[in-house]
């Protein structure tokens, strides 16, 4: 039987892509935010659409700058992805709070993020859609991926603070015939 959701709880649906992180850098300032609404929209040139707002302190930063960097946080780091998000980086420098260690990139000011299994930095290229909606395109310019690190699964947000962990791994890699080419490493 179904049971009807208020259409505002949708993302908890949705909204199941990997929790990351997102640095900035400003006026000298390193900062780091957690964000759960952001989407790929495209495979070449790699866009990914971010949802950052006013309220979050990042979102002046990535105004004036820019660029950031989208870090991915695996399960062991699920308690400070979290407390990141409560509170702001306005009032607290989060790399040294959270023991969170910064690395330079090669395109972008905003600092990678050494315990992140992925870095991914990124250009805004189009922020047509950010005074209506928060929407800001980025372009991905480099990645960054650490794959000696032990710990490998993400952190999916389901929303009221419930996560789901990556499990299993279903390889249906030979069935994508006609998407091969993005098969490559």
């Amino acid at each position: 039987m179904f049971k009807k959701l208020n259409p505002a709880k949708s993302y908890r649906l949705l909204e199941s892509g990997p929790i990351v992180l997102v640095t900035t850098r400003a006026g000298g300032k390193n900062n780091v935010m957690t964000l759960g609404f952001h989407m790929m929209m495209q495979h070449e040139p790699a866009l990914v659409g971010c949802i950052i707002g006013p309220w979050d302190y990042s979102y002046q930063a990535l105004r004036e700058t820019g660029e950031c960097v989208i870090a991915l946080p695996t399960v062991d780091l699920a308690q400070q992805v979290v407390d990141i998000g409560n509170c702001s980086g306005e009032e607290v420098d989060k790399f040294r709070r959270f023991g969170l260690t910064a690395r330079s990139g090669e395109s972008v000011e905003a600092p990678l993020i050494r315990e992140c299994v992925a870095n991914l930095e990124c250009r805004v290229v189009d922020d047509a859609m950010v005074d209506r909606y928060n929407m800001f395109i980025l372009q991905v310019e480099n990645v960054w991926v650490d794959r000696a690190r032990r710990e490998q699964r993400l952190l999916h947000h389901r929303g009221d603070g419930v996560f789901i962990v990556d499990g299993e791994t279903i390889d249906l890699g030979e069935r994508m015939v006609r998407w091969r080419y993005l098969m490559d490493d």
